[in-house]
């Protein structure tokens, strides 16, 4: 080490001391502090540290997430940290850092400044007057940052200390801001008050006097201050009291409701149960029991504890590196109190989802189709009302050599309304390694759309794609396929569908307004039932059959000029520019006499759904003689009219107050056809109903993929490691295929290979098989195959697994052996080149005779993350022989050849001592770096050492000079 060296040490931890009052924050995307205070006039420093990106091109600070600007308070640094001072609350906020790299961009949990402050007393300790011998209670309240210290004062000074130390305490002072007084006399008298205090200041409350009056205690047992219900954050202070009075004085004793024992370290102060520091096994309910003493009479109390957390991520997503068109799944699993609230970022950004991208549960994450476009730094960010924490994976999409390109010229044609005509051109390289395509499709618009896909075989460049929705837009894009993997996708191209007639008519609801009109309603009817552009209505009705065309945007008509007291059926039919539908059930109206007092609720409208039907209406023209409402539904026939008439016996009826307007009928079947009825009552009659008549949606079944040559992939393929050279692969039957599947084939690679002398190909006719003869601790891709009589489908999408651990096949390497001194030896080596599971550690056997067995060796073990090490305690002039062997969980694998080295004969004279070390001494925040220099006749030490990091004798003696002098500063 130079003299340049030291004087740049020197001059850097002379800046570490110098600045070892702030505080340094570590922004990462990992666990760390949620709240930090500001305690003037110490700054902080936060460090955004986002370990993934190795090279950060640029560092954007947020607070309340917004860019932050900078300002005399917040000062960006060159290193790009962020120095905060306490200077105003506009520096108060939560803070998060976003850093970004070529390969993506992490944003970092947020953290919460706030600066330190004392409220005023939100409770003062109120007058006391207490019999001689009972308990007196004061409590005051008060908030602040950090939490502040409560002291209690009696007459302006603290209270009398305890004369005998072996007495039981009189005053009681709780966390919680509660002073007990026990066994009150009238030395007790006075005036009390609470101190409260931390880093921003001291507060003192109002005094509240004791008054102690003549009496006696009660035979009875009385819980005087039983304990309360707390919410505490984790890692603060809880108090339960229980304050009870009786003669004889009452024995109190604590259990938690659910028959646990409670936590070691709770202490019982008094009668009062003190939590220091809660965490979450402490949550429950505790129960407080004051018995009278030798009786069996006693009073109990209890209080529950919930305890709240900050988020914590239990299982964070694993890194993965996929080849393209594979599926990636992230999994993150969180705990906190409240629950917290999981979103994904990629790159720093919200996930963008779509039918490719989306989640399973909050925690799970599905990214199908793998592209280039999606590698990336994924986040799982969980967040509650106390903090947030984050957990980062990266994704990697292998592009492997030698695939073929994406099919060319994709063309979609409707051919008509439920089906499209899709044409393409084979792969321009490698076409002749394809086994088949994939087809992939969903609708174009709207959020959250399923993505269907099937498999096509390669003889082919055209397909049917049927079962589609009419007056729909689609997106397809294909991908091919050859034994390497996937291609990219196709350019995608969008096809709308053609139009068709209405598959349904709008449900029909009718009333009265007035003896010679009849009012028609409906509710439009959904895209998936008017498969097309809904462009006229037609009704009919009829006596004798008349027919009226309104507008597709209608939802009503008024048919007229009509004859009171007469009944009329109606129907009606959706009309498309294919067509109208197939006309409505009849239904059948009754106008109303011309001395109908109550007409029928207006506005009387159903929507229907698949067990449901939710009625909704507004009052008659002559609202103010209704007193209340009836509703009335029951399942009709399809051939049966819609009655007009007072509900029949078989009807379920429902008397609903005036001022409700809608109504939800529940526990109904699919697809049946129901009549419902509404009318208006006063006190002498009732009034003419309107009625609606129509169905509740039909069952969905699961959509089926259309029919197909080629069999689909195999799914839910699972891999499990059974040994160290052997892995399980376990999958299912496709869950639709018209093809009779004869045998399945097994692809199997080691994970990111890109020779394909590597991929080793099996066959297996059940939906089993165990693969052999694989590398120990070794990751592997696996994938299936589907194939019917002369034709195979697409392999199925990979999943990886790794071999177990085994022992190492191969002893560590270039071992290398040095005499430092005559009585130490400097051994290296380098791990083992088939390490086959990680090293935990070395073995080190050394021996001065060859001939001994390996047990009466020296051995020596040292940490599996260390590669060399000093072996001391030799003897000069000696031949000693080394060997090595690694170690894995499993156990040691084989030594390496024996080698040897000889210590050299010890000098002649006075033996020297000479220790160099490096030590750390906390000193604040700062780290010292010193030398401990322990020399005698220190010309001859640095003429004879032959210690490598002392190499003259000026300067051994700067090296103890400079330790002395900045050991002396630290003392000042």
């Amino acid at each position: 080490m130079g003299l340049a060296q030291f004087f740049c040490l020197f001059f850097f931890f002379t800046f570490l001391i110098s600045c070892k009052n702030s505080v340094s924050v570590e922004l990462s995307c990992g666990a760390g502090p949620v709240h930090v205070i500001l305690e003037p006039p110490d700054p902080v420093l936060l460090d955004c540290h986002l370990g993934a990106t190795e090279y950060p091109l640029n560092i954007t600070w947020l607070r309340d997430g917004v860019v932050l600007s900078e300002s005399e308070a917040v000062q960006l640094l060159p290193n790009g940290s962020l120095l905060v001072l306490p200077s105003s609350r506009d520096v108060e906020g939560a803070y998060s850092c976003l850093s970004g790299s070529s390969f993506g961009a992490l944003t970092s949990r947020t953290v919460t400044l706030q600066l330190a402050s004392l409220s005023r007393f939100l409770q003062d300790p109120e007058p006391q007057v207490v019999p001689e011998s009972n308990t007196a209670r004061f409590e005051c309240h008060v908030e602040g940052l950090p939490t502040p210290s409560i002291t209690w004062e009696k007459d302006q000074a603290p209270l009398p200390e305890q004369t005998d130390p072996d007495d039981a305490p009189r005053y009681v002072t709780l966390p919680n801001g509660v002073l007990q007084v026990l066994g009150v006399s009238k030395d007790d008298e006075g005036l009390y008050r609470c101190v409260a205090s931390n880093s921003a200041r001291k507060r003192y409350s109002q005094e509240a006097s004791l008054t102690v009056t003549p009496g006696f205690l009660s035979s009875e047992v009385v819980i005087t201050a039983p304990p309360r219900d707390l919410t505490v954050v984790l890692g603060q202070p809880a108090v339960l009291e229980c304050m009870a009075q009786g003669q004889p004085k009452p024995f109190v004793s604590w259990s938690r409701q659910d028959g646990k024992p409670i936590s070691t370290d709770v202490v019982v102060l008094a009668t009062n149960l003190v939590i220091p520091d809660t965490q979450s096994q402490h949550a429950g309910v505790y129960v407080c029991r004051a018995n009278k003493p030798k009786t069996r009479e006693f009073v109990s109390a209890s209080a529950h504890i919930r305890v709240l957390a900050p988020p914590v991520i239990l299982q964070p997503p694993e890194s993965r590196a996929l080849s393209r068109a594979n599926t990636a799944r992230f999994v993150c699993n969180s705990s906190g109190d409240p629950a917290p609230v999981l979103r994904w970022l990629k790159n720093g950004e919200p996930v963008q989802w779509s039918a490719r991208v989306k989640t399973q549960s909050p925690g799970v994450l599905l990214i199908n189709q793998l592209g280039l476009e999606d590698a990336g730094y994924y986040q799982c960010i969980a967040s509650n009302s106390l903090g947030t924490a984050c957990a980062t994976a990266k994704l990697l999409v292998i592009v492997k050599q030698g695939l073929p390109s994406p099919p060319q010229r994709l063309q979609a044609t409707p051919h008509s309304s439920t089906s499209a005509l899709l044409t393409w051109e084979p792969p321009e390289s490698n076409s002749d390694q394809v086994i088949g395509f994939s087809i992939h499709y969903q609708r174009a618009t709207g959020s959250d759309n399923m993505e269907y896909q099937f498999a096509v075989n390669n003889d082919t460049t055209e397909f049917h794609v049927k079962e589609l929705q009419p007056h729909t837009a689609y997106t397809f894009y294909m991908v091919a396929y050859s034994p390497m993997g996937a291609s990219h996708p196709s350019q995608s191209v969008t096809v709308e569908m053609l139009e068709d007639v209405p598959s349904a008519s709008p449900q029909l609801s009718l009333l009265s307004t007035s003896p010679t009109e009849i009012r028609v309603m409906w509710l439009p009817l959904s895209l998936q039932l008017s498969r097309g552009a809904i462009t006229r209505y037609r009704i009919d009705y009829h006596e004798d059959v008349f027919s009226v065309e309104v507008g597709g945007n209608e939802t009503q008509a008024t048919l007229k000029d009509l004859k009171p007291n007469h009944a009329y059926q109606l129907r009606m039919a959706a009309g498309t520019r294919a067509g109208f539908s197939q006309p409505s059930e009849w239904a059948i109206h009754h106008t109303p006499n011309l001395t109908q007092v109550l007409f029928a609720p207006t506005e009387l409208k159903v929507r229907a759904k698949m067990r449901s039907l939710h009625v909704t209406w507004q009052p008659p023209p002559n609202p103010t003689q209704i007193t209340s409402y009836k509703l009335a539904y029951r399942e009709v026939e399809a051939e049966e009219p819609a009655n007009e008439e007072t509900p029949v016996a078989d009807s379920h009826q429902i008397r609903l107050r005036k001022r409700v307007k809608h109504y939800e009928i529940t526990g109904l079947a699919p697809d049946r056809l129901y009549e419902v009825k509404v009318w208006a009552c006063n006190k002498q009659t009732e009034g003419y109903p309107a009625v609606w008549k129509g169905r509740t949606e039909k069952f969905t079944d699961p959509v089926r993929l259309p029919d197909y040559l080629p069999p689909l992939p195999p799914s839910s393929v699972k891999a499990q490691a059974n040994s160290s050279t052997s892995i399980w692969l376990r999958w299912e039957k496709p869950p639709f295929s018209n093809v009779r599947i004869i045998t399945y084939t097994i692809r199997c690679s080691p994970a990111g290979t890109r020779n394909a002398s590597l991929v080793s190909y099996y066959t297996s006719t059940s939906q089993e098989i165990l693969l052999g003869a694989l590398k120990p601790f070794t990751r592997y891709e696996l994938a299936v195959q589907s194939n019917g009589i002369n034709m195979g489908g697409p392999f199925s999408s990979t999943v990886e697994e790794s071999t177990l651990a085994d022992r190492p096949s191969s002893p560590p390497t270039d071992l290398q052996l040095t005499a430092i001194n005559p009585f130490s030896v400097f051994v290296s080596w380098r791990p083992p080149l088939e390490p086959n599971g990680i090293i935990v550690s070395y073995r080190m056997l050394y021996s001065g005779n060859l001939s001994q067995p390996d047990y009466l060796w020296n051995n020596l073990s040292h940490d599996g993350s260390i590669t060399s090490t000093e072996v001391l305690g030799l003897m000069s002039g000696t031949c000693y022989y080394f060997k090595m062997g690694a170690c894995t969980e499993v156990g040691v694998g084989p030594f390496s050849t024996v080698k040897d080295v000889h210590t050299p004969q010890k000098p002649y004279g006075e033996h020297v001592e000479c220790v160099s070390s490096v030590c750390f001494s906390n000193l604040g925040n700062c780290s010292l770096l010193y030398y401990s220099c322990c020399c005698r006749k220190l010309l001859l030490q640095c003429t004879n050492s032959t210690a490598p990091n002392i190499s003259s004798s000026s300067e051994a003696q700067l090296l103890c000079l400079l330790s002395l002098q900045l050991l002396q500063r630290e003392r000042e």
